[in-house]
């Protein structure tokens, strides 16, 4: 990997991933936003209430997913999910994101789904690993 792939992940943006599916077992591709704050990437998306987001379910069964950049550098990365529960953790990170969208965060806090991606080969701060 290089160093374009590199400075893409340390700046967000609109990207796509891949999870599997927790019923069917099949790959499941969809657009989506992720933020970097503090060299860490997050995965979040609006609030709604009352449902938990195919996406969410897919990686709470299996947390691996590919992590395709499509703007800029195009690659496909092998990464794995942390799905954020904890509530003190959900409100620090919420709080970026809502700030960066313009919302409410205690909203986003109450309905918001929220994953900690890690990219592998992928270390904040420092170059890609080789493969």
């Amino acid at each position: 990997m290089d160093d374009t792939i590199h400075a893409a992940l340390q700046r967000g943006g609109v990207i796509d991933i891949t999870t599997t599916g927790w019923s069917s077992g099949l790959s499941r591709r969809l657009e989506i936003v992720y933020h970097v704050f503090d060299g860490r990437i997050y995965i979040s998306g609006m609030p709604v209430a009352g449902r938990e987001r195919a996406w969410l379910k897919n990686l709470r069964a299996n947390p691996r997913m590919t992590f395709h950049l499509t703007k800029g550098p195009v690659a496909d990365l092998p990464a794995t999910a942390r799905v954020i529960d904890d509530p003190a953790e959900r409100h620090e990170i919420l709080g970026h994101v809502a700030r960066v969208w313009r919302r409410d965060p205690a909203e986003m806090e109450a309905h918001s789904p929220l994953i900690e991606v890690t990219v592998e080969g992928y270390e904040a701060g420092q170059g890609i690993a080789a493969a």
